[in-house]
């Protein structure tokens, strides 16, 4: 799964990478969590434009939002079969401007950060989908998600999943949503190892609250902390890529 991630490029970078119109300055972020909002950038008749989501996507029908689950990812398994994400893959697809992402190592009582990011330090395209919730008193928001697929082997060393992450060629076709029969589930694959560097990094990017450039650096050695206490079980899982959240979709 994917459950942190950095937007540290200029924003002129990511314009001239996706070719968006709109113009947006926007501050480096180092420590993006769920729940807040994030940028994207999707396409309208053929043109694409930059936007701004909240990172927990929300489906149409849902009728009251604190009875459902917070839905960060999207496993690309079940993306063609599950009512939460099949018309948004068809109709509303995505991508999350970033340029690396924070990934966790168990084991035992301690878990070890590690950030993932291209080897080029281009932005990194990650597949997503979007939907405006309509709440019944007229309220609307956009919300998103990140599509998930099986770890590669780069990523497998510590977690067995991550996010699709598109190369430059294919972000027109995931982005391209005019065709509803396109077959676009061929784009939902791990990427190859060679795209990405990974290194341990400090275990502050555990706090939200920590949010510096500093947490980009490389540690000469893993810096494991101890897994936080478990609080008794909440009524709504996390993300999608829970294993307790399967059959609610």
């Amino acid at each position: 799964m994917c459950g942190r991630y950095a937007i540290s490029l200029p924003p002129e970078t990511y314009r001239e990478f996706y070719g968006y119109s709109e113009q947006p300055n926007f501050p480096p972020r180092y420590n993006v969590a769920p729940t807040q909002p994030v940028p994207v950038v999707l396409e309208d008749r053929g043109e694409r434009h930059f936007m701004l989501v909240r990172w927990g996507f929300l489906p149409s029908w849902v009728k009251d939002p604190k009875d459902f689950p917070l839905v960060i990812n999207a496993r690309g398994e079940t993306l063609q079969t599950k009512p939460t994400f099949r018309n948004a893959l068809k109709r509303r697809r995505c991508i999350f401007l970033a340029d690396g992402f924070y990934e966790w190592r168990r084991d035992g009582k301690e878990k070890t950060p590690f950030l993932i990011r291209p080897r080029d330090r281009r932005p990194m395209p990650l597949a997503g989908l979007w939907e405006t919730y309509s709440s019944p008193d007229g309220g609307e928001i956009d919300t998103a998600a990140i599509v998930t697929t099986d770890a590669n082997g780069t990523l497998s060393a510590v977690h067995d999943r991550m996010p699709v992450i598109l190369s430059p060629d294919d972000i027109g076709a995931w982005l391209d949503v005019r065709d509803e029969r396109a077959d676009v589930m061929r784009l939902v694959r791990p990427c190859p190892d060679e795209w990405l560097d990974m290194v341990p990094v400090s275990s502050r990017v555990n706090k939200v609250e920590n949010d510096d450039s500093g947490l980009l650096e490389p540690l000469t050695q893993p810096e494991p902390a101890p897994v936080a206490e478990r609080k008794p079980k909440a009524k709504k899982p996390l993300s999608s890529d829970e294993d307790d959240q399967g059959s609610l979709f």
